[in-house]
């Protein structure tokens, strides 16, 4: 499966990208998210609850961030293990460029599904992945909007 988009996030670059590295804000964002935590510098251990069409599951993995050129790129790599849903191994690439105060958000993901999600077919986990990934982008930028409303000077 692939997945590629690029999202205008309304907040500048340098507070995405602490926040897109914050296991707090990330827990408050992410779809399903149930924990998170950072066990090394650049590794996260999550725990994330979610419905592919009839099959609903919780994955646990951990996920790694390297390629890090702060604030401007990095590299996430992931595998989470669903029991009998599945397994989802991913490798992602994110790119964030300034846009008049604002940050444009560009990444990458390749991932490798099997099991039970597998069988279910590519466009019903496509599917998933775009409303998951859209719901993150709104639940981060709604957060950051609102720490920079009530916090105007204060970095993540």
């Amino acid at each position: 499966m692939e997945l590629t988009d690029n999202i205008l996030i309304n907040v500048p670059r340098e507070r995405v990208f602490a926040a897109l590295n914050d296991p707090e804000i990330l827990l408050q964002v992410i779809p399903g998210c149930e924990a998170l935590e950072q066990t090394a510098d650049n590794v996260f251990e999550a725990t994330v609850v979610q419905k592919v069409g009839p099959l609903k599951a919780r994955f646990k993995g951990q996920v790694t961030t390297s390629d890090i050129v702060a604030p401007v790129s990095y590299s996430i790599q992931g595998e989470g293990k669903g029991g009998a849903a599945g397994r989802v191994k991913a490798r992602s690439a994110v790119q964030l460029d300034d846009e008049d105060g604002a940050t444009r958000l560009h990444y990458d993901v390749r991932a490798e599904i099997t099991g039970r999600l597998a069988q279910i077919g590519g466009f019903i986990v496509q599917r998933t992945a775009q409303r998951v990934a859209a719901r993150f982008f709104d639940n981060l930028e709604a957060l950051l909007t609102k720490a920079a409303e009530d916090h105007p000077t204060e970095a993540f």
